[in-house]
């Protein structure tokens, strides 16, 4: 494109075939409107990893809501592959030996944790992902596990762990011989237990092992529970029949939990496996009579500890007492279990998830890990980078008033960052990003009246231009009275800019920075639990129902019309508002809103102050359904306003502060928009992949975008979307939004490589929108007059 110093013209076409004049648009006219990726690049939680032996320099990852990924030059440049595809929650990988061309994906984070994605089944690429076909197995929600005969690429079995948060029956071991066209269930005990792993022995493809594991995430923070079924089973005749290994493994007696194993490629004899017992119980297991028989190697936890998320042990292809783990850090043994040394992570930690090593080249490593994946050639003298991979996960956004603005959140694994909405030097590189002091999970709330202060985590002060963080956390927490979640709300009033909130089971507010913190709230969840949500099922005890309080404040909402006016959801399934600055609060939850339905995230209304929304995310209850309630009245009555949306669960909902009626929502998948206040809602999809939509915020005219998997996008200019119901005519020019020139000098330092990472900026200079309602016969002509 040429270019003028004047700015750019940029002319988008919004054109319909369809005459209607409807109030509700179709898609088709807006879909010209593209979301942007911004950054930042640095990897988020990836599980699935997997190289090809024959073509060295080719991996695949697939990261945790962020989808598939390619890389063909060792890591330098990774590329998705799976963004057209209904998930972007991945949970194992798998290439054919007999042909590389050959893919298996199998979606679901295959973890059990607090906070997950659940995935919709498996996914087949015949040409190197170029495209996929979706092969069922959709209610199996988290598939963790998939093996590939060695010398069939149509023999494949997979482990199924099943719904995370309650009861199923598609779950267990299965197994297709047509390439995934029909599936037989070969191993299944009942409807609270699955398969987490599934392995061939290399040299004998009649022989399966797979790891069982009955646990179940409960609907409160940490709750977790693990069943009676779990173990370790083997089949002799390709997965016909099982027993079960047991000599000198742990009993469930003894804790045991998940069960994570490799067999030694040189010796199909030599097996290892990680195993999450309760004490001593747990360590790492060999066994030199391929399963028969156990011993427990070692057990310090460093290895083998936290059994949900960590339980991968690989071996080198051509010696088998040189074995890996992957936990925090990366240990290697080179004694056969016995002694440990760390190999990648230490000090720190990066919690690790999946190895994979060339069998041809043991010093070819890639590794999954928190921070997204790494490659060793030289056997862990140097990696590649995982500041290449677009995948950060996010649990809120935020946006500051500089110029131009910086976007922020808290990443998990990672810290926190900010990062400006637009570059210097026309992309976004890591130039423009930095952490801002808070935690990961948090939130980040930049100060409206001086952007250079930051606040947010549990709870800090950060000054960008010294540089320094404060802990101005309120003196009651120490009192050990009240309950924090790790994504504890902390934010800005609308309507009083020198107001901050912060809320654990009580609302927290300071005028001063910090420096003095009033309660403005009694304890706004619930006090006792008369119902275990069904999904619990054979875990629950009487005494879940006696168990103190457990939930807390997850969201707050004031009021940008009314700052006495303030909204809290809680996590156990309350909505309390108060209308006078927090003297008195009033329970104004729905009828549909039982006891531990997340209330995600709310929004107080722009136009009528006693109007709010919120957005309930039940898939702790095993709920999968969408929920987002309405009131108009101060909360006396509410209403669902869900028609148009699929069943995925919602995390957010907003209100746009300059259109009434417009509204947007996120949900584990996509984001959503309702032109008349939530009566229909309808795709907004547009290019962007589908993944976890945590959080968004309206800043000025663009919508902003908090991914948990595929870090921060902008929809630029929505300027249309707010003048869509005024089309009455056949054509439209929309109101410009203001343009404003921003051109830096270019020419004072080296442009950066083309594969170098970065966000895509803005568009340069004016933009124009225009509506026809039918497609134009011959030229359209568009003639811009100088207003002077």
């Amino acid at each position: 494109m040429y270019k003028k110093n004047i700015g750019y013209l940029l002319l988008f076409m919004l054109i319909v075939f369809s005459n209607q004049l409807i109030a509700q648009p179709s898609p088709s006219q807006y879909s010209a409107l593209k979301w942007r990726m911004i950054g930042p690049h640095r990897g988020g939680r990836t599980v699935g990893a997997v190289g090809i032996p024959q073509q060295p320099n080719v991996f695949y990852i697939g990261v945790n809501n962020g989808g598939v990924w390619k890389t063909t030059d060792f890591g330098r440049i990774w590329t998705p592959i799976f963004d057209d595809q209904s998930t972007g929650s991945i949970g194992d990988i798998a290439i054919a030996p007999s042909n590389p061309n050959t893919i298996y994906v199998g979606s679901g984070e295959g973890l059990q944790r607090p906070d997950l994605s659940v995935g919709n089944g498996m996914y087949k690429s015949t040409d190197a992902g170029k495209t996929w076909q979706h092969l069922g197995l959709s209610d199996g929600q988290q598939i963790g596990g998939i093996a590939i005969d060695p010398t069939n690429e149509n023999r494949v079995f997979v482990a199924v762990l099943g719904h995370p948060y309650g009861p199923n029956t598609e779950r267990g071991v299965y197994r297709t011989t047509d390439g995934g066209k029909t599936w037989d269930k070969v191993l299944y005990k009942d409807e609270n237990t699955g398969a987490i792993q599934v392995t061939i022995d290399p040299n004998n493809a009649n022989i399966i092992y797979a790891d069982i594991w009955a646990g179940r995430q409960g609907p409160w923070e940490n709750g977790a529970w693990n069943g009676s079924e779990s173990g370790l089973f083997k089949s002799m005749d390709g997965g016909n029949t099982w027993k079960k290994l047991t000599t000198g493994l742990p009993t469930v007696a003894q804790g045991l939990g998940r069960i994570g194993f490799c067999i030694a490629p040189s010796d199909s004899k030599r097996l290892y496996a990680t195993v999450d017992a309760t004490g001593d119980n747990g360590g790492i297991y060999r066994s030199d009579d391929a399963g028969e028989t156990w011993r427990n190697m070692n057990t310090d936890g460093r290895f083998w500890g936290r059994g949900a998320d960590f339980a991968e042990v690989k071996t080198d292809p051509f010696n088998a007492d040189i074995v890996y783990t992957a936990n925090v850090v990366v240990w290697k043994s080179m004694d056969g279990g016995k002694t440990w040394k760390d190999f990648r992570g230490a000090p720190g930690g990066d919690d690790y998830h999946r190895i994979w090593i060339n069998p041809n080249n043991p010093n070819i490593i890639l590794m999954a890990s928190d921070q997204g994946a790494i490659i060793t050639v030289n056997g862990g003298q140097t990696y590649s980078s995982w500041y290449n991979q677009p995948t950060a996960q996010f649990y809120h956004v935020s946006t500051d008033n500089a110029f131009p603005y910086n976007v922020y959140g808290g990443q998990q694994e990672s810290g926190s960052v900010g990062i400006a909405s637009r570059g210097n030097d026309g992309q976004i590189t890591f130039r423009e990003w930095h952490p801002v002091g808070v935690e990961e999970y948090g939130y980040v709330a930049p100060d409206p009246l001086n952007p250079n202060i930051i606040y947010g985590g549990k709870i800090t002060r950060f000054d960008k231009s010294t540089g320094q963080v404060q802990d101005i956390s309120p003196e009651a927490i120490s009192s050990g009275k009240y309950r924090f979640v790790r994504t504890a709300p902390v934010l800005f009033s609308q309507a009083d800019p020198t107001t901050l909130f912060y809320a654990g089971n009580v609302l927290f507010k300071t005028n001063n920075g910090g420096k003095y913190w009033a309660t403005i709230s009694p304890d706004l969840t619930r006090a006792t639990y008369s119902e275990i949500p069904a999904s619990v099922g054979i875990y629950t005890t009487e005494a879940m129902k006696k168990m103190p309080p457990r939930g807390v404040i997850y969201t707050i909402a004031p009021s940008p019309k009314n700052a006495q006016i303030i909204w809290c959801g809680t996590d156990d399934g309350y909505i309390q508002v108060t209308m006078d600055g927090g003297k008195s609060w009033k329970n104004v939850t729905p009828d549909g809103v039982t006891e531990w339905s997340k209330v995600s995230l709310m929004d107080a209304g722009h136009f009528n102050e006693q109007t709010a929304y919120a957005a309930v995310n039940r898939i702790r209850c095993d709920d999968m359904r969408p929920h987002i309630y309405k009131t108009n009245d101060g909360g006396k009555t509410w209403k669902e306003i869900v028609n148009g949306l699929p069943n995925d669960p919602i995390n957010v909902v907003k209100e746009d502060p300059v259109t009434k009626g417009l509204l947007y929502a996120g949900s584990e998948r996509y984001v959503y928009v309702s032109f008349d206040d939530g009566e229909h809602w309808q795709s907004l999809k547009q290019n962007m992949p589908a993944t976890s939509i945590r959080d968004l915020v309206v800043k000025d005219d663009d919508l902003v975008i908090g991914t948990h998997g595929r870090s921060f996008w902008i929809l630029d200019n929505i300027t249309p979307l707010r003048e869509l119901a005024k089309q009455a005519q056949h054509q439209v020019l929309y109101k410009p939004q203001t343009a404003i020139r921003v051109r830096w000098n270019m020419n004072t330092d080296t442009p950066l490589p083309p594969e170098e990472p970065s966000g895509q900026n803005p568009p340069d200079g004016a933009i124009i929108d225009y509506y026809l309602a039918e497609n134009a016969v011959g030229a359209v002509t568009l003639e811009i007059k100088d207003a002077a």
